[in-house]
C-alpha cells in the first residue's frame, strides 16, 4: 500500500524565496547596503572575473556537448516525434504507441 503522508525532505521556491527576504532584512538591520557591496570595484572585479571563467568553461567544454544533446538526441528524437503524435491525435488517427502495441487477435 501506498502512503501519502510520507513527508518529503528537501526546500522548496517558496522557501528559498522567503530565506533570500530573510537575509535581507538581516543585512538591513545591520545597516549594510547590498547596492553598495556590489557596485564596489573589488565585486565588480570578481564578478567579471567569474563571469569570464563560466564563459570560457561554456564555450571550451560545454556548448558542443549540450548542442549535440539538444540538437540531436532532444530535437530529433523526442520532440519531433511528440509532434507528430500530437498531429495525429488532433487529426483523430492512432498515434505511433498505439500502432505499435501488442494486440491479441481473436
Amino acid at each position: 500500500m501506498i502512503k501519502f503522508n510520507k513527508l518529503e525532505k528537501g526546500i522548496s521556491i517558496i522557501g528559498i524565496l522567503l530565506l533570500g527576504i530573510i537575509l535581507l532584512l538581516v543585512l538591513s538591520y545591520f545597516k549594510i547596503s547590498v547596492r553598495s557591496v556590489v557596485e564596489s570595484p573589488e565585486a565588480q572585479d570578481n564578478i567579471s572575473y567569474v563571469g569570464g571563467g563560466t564563459r570560457n568553461l561554456w564555450n571550451d567544454y560545454l556548448k558542443q556537448p549540450a548542442t549535440y544533446l539538444w540538437n540531436d538526441i532532444f530535437v530529433d528524437i523526442f520532440w519531433k516525434s511528440f509532434v507528430n503524435n500530437m498531429e495525429r491525435i488532433r487529426d483523430g488517427q492512432p498515434t505511433d504507441y498505439e500502432t505499435s502495441a501488442p494486440s491479441v487477435n481473436k
